[in-house]
């Protein structure tokens, strides 16, 4: 018998009013902000910094630099196997939604942007540092992130996803500090400059079996580059505006929380080694708990196998063995 999945999707917005839900993956970059006694400010903050990157970035026919700004929905996606009723929080990501002020104009934005995955979690958290446990040298498990992979990609074709949403994801995180970017010659007008590792990581491994590709560009008044996971044709797929809505909304949450490369004093050059030790940067005025981000991570990953993995996992081999993209 096939064993297929179901989706629904839920949308919550997210303004200075956000109340993580219970089963928020909580070492989200959002869901850590709209906690603890600085929530609100942190919240009113973040947004305004998002509408100020926009609008420096979309500064043609914007002489005071506020004609847009960016709301924001947190896209929640829950999966249920058809075998069972029982419901587990797959993915949650950003959309992004853009208003022109000055033509009353609702835009459409990106959907991706931050990405957060329970079973992710599993992958990195619990399946890879134990099997890592006892090694003498850093190995991958065989097969290592298929089921995921799978799974993002049968949402991506699901109808949920159809009905939702008119363009595939795109997915902005951060550089690896790890890896050394060199800069290209090639430049566009809103993404900015590209730059290229000196070699491959098993991030990029990782979301290639997602069906995602990934090109490095640093935006203008960007400091660093950030990556940009994507299916498709990243600079011909999508408007200026929406890729702007996704590098103001991405930017804004990397200087809070890596503002040693995000929010550094001097910008990448030619050669650029991220460095997540680097003094020579400014801070924000936005608490993030970034200790805490690091012990949920391996929390989530260990609920993820205690009420996904473990209870289906015959039934998920059987799936992963027979689903073909």
């Amino acid at each position: 018998m096939t064993t297929d999945f179901n989706y629904s999707i839920k949308r919550i917005s997210f303004d200075e009013n956000y109340q993580p839900a219970n089963s928020t993956r909580l070492t989200t970059n959002f869901a850590n902000l709209a906690r603890g006694a600085h929530r609100q400010a942190n919240l009113r903050n973040a947004l305004k910094m998002i509408d100020n990157s926009f609008n420096a970035l979309a500064n043609w026919d914007n002489p005071n630099g506020d004609r847009y700004s960016v709301e924001l929905e947190i896209i929640s996606v829950d999966m249920t196997v058809t075998t069972s009723d029982e419901i587990f929080p797959s993915i949650e990501v950003l959309k992004t939604n853009i208003l022109d002020h000055q033509t009353g104009e609702r835009i459409e934005g990106i959907v991706g942007n931050n990405f957060s995955s329970y079973v992710r979690d599993y992958d990195f958290s619990v399946l890879l540092l134990n099997h890592n446990k006892d090694q003498a040298q850093f190995s991958v498990p065989n097969n290592f992130g298929d089921l995921h992979g799978k799974l993002f990609q049968y949402f991506l074709s699901s109808d949920a996803y159809q009905q939702h949403f008119n363009k595939p994801p795109v997915i902005c995180l951060s550089v690896s500090d790890n890896k050394t970017y060199h800069r290209t010659e090639n430049q566009h007008p809103v993404l900015g400059v590209e730059y290229q590792p000196n070699e491959s990581s098993l991030t990029e491994q990782y979301f290639e079996k997602m069906g995602l590709q990934v090109r490095y560009f640093m935006p203008p008044n960007s400091v660093a580059p950030f990556a940009f996971y994507f299916v498709g044709d990243l600079l011909n797929d999508y408007t200026n505006l929406e890729l702007i809505s996704t590098i103001s909304t991405m930017e804004t949450f990397q200087k809070i929380y890596r503002p040693e490369i995000y929010n550094a004093n001097a910008a990448a050059g030619k050669r650029y080694q991220p460095n997540l030790k680097n003094r020579d940067h400014s801070l924000t005025q936005i608490v993030y708990d970034r200790e805490e981000r690091s012990r949920l991570a391996i929390e989530q990953g260990k609920f993820a196998e205690q009420h996904f993995i473990k209870p289906y996992q015959g039934v998920l081999e059987n799936w992963a063995a027979n689903y073909s993209v």
